[in-house]
């Protein structure tokens, strides 16, 4: 198999950018930009480190970000498995891009800038919840802002009213491939009722 080693042969393969794509990137968070953000409660963290790269999933009741102005945004980190992988990324190399979704829609809003994070108790309390609040926030300086197109979510069928949940393995599914003897369909019975009392 041949791989693509320059940019000029890349380029050659393909037509020039949509101007479009290129004129509606910002460098601050609009209004309108403002307004997704803060109805978005899921968005996708990657950030780069020495180790590699990471993509991580982050979800929340409510927005799943604070909007505090239009060059900053604040994502509280609510706990989780402390593997810390993109939170040790982002304490090595503070680039980051977010994808925010909203369920039904099939626009996609993205972030690109640089991140660090604090412990510092008057951001973390501000995201109090059930007199629990996050280890830490990340605080993201925001370098570009814009919408993805639709496409990619429309022919997925992403947001489509089937349930797939059968059609693939579940959590436990995925522990039994390492541990044989693990009885997946007791943890995945029990992992989510455990994880109702936990969310914060």
């Amino acid at each position: 198999m041949k791989t693509i080693d320059s940019i000029e042969h890349l380029e050659a393969l393909y037509d020039d950018a949509v101007p479009g794509s290129i004129t509606k990137v910002r460098t601050f968070i609009t209004p309108a930009y403002r307004k997704w953000i803060d109805s978005s409660r899921f968005v996708v963290l990657s950030s780069v480190g020495p180790q590699g790269t990471d993509a991580s999933p982050r979800g929340d009741t409510e927005s799943v970000a604070k909007v505090r102005d239009q060059n900053t945004i604040w994502i509280p980190d609510w706990r989780g498995n402390n593997r810390l992988d993109s939170l040790r990324n982002i304490v090595q190399d503070g680039r980051v891009s977010l994808m925010f979704l909203i369920p039904g829609n099939n626009n996609v809003v993205r972030v690109n800038g640089l991140a660090a994070l604090t412990a510092d108790r008057q951001v973390t309390d501000q995201f109090l919840r059930k007199e629990v609040h996050p280890k830490t926030v990340i605080v993201l300086e925001v370098v570009e802002v814009y919408f993805q197109c639709a496409k990619a979510l429309m022919r997925s069928k992403l947001w489509q009213t089937t349930d797939d949940t059968n059609e693939v393995p579940s959590a436990g599914t995925f522990i039994k491939e390492v541990r044989a003897e693990f009885d997946a369909e007791q943890y995945d019975a029990s992992y989510a009722e455990y994880s109702k009392d936990r969310m914060w």
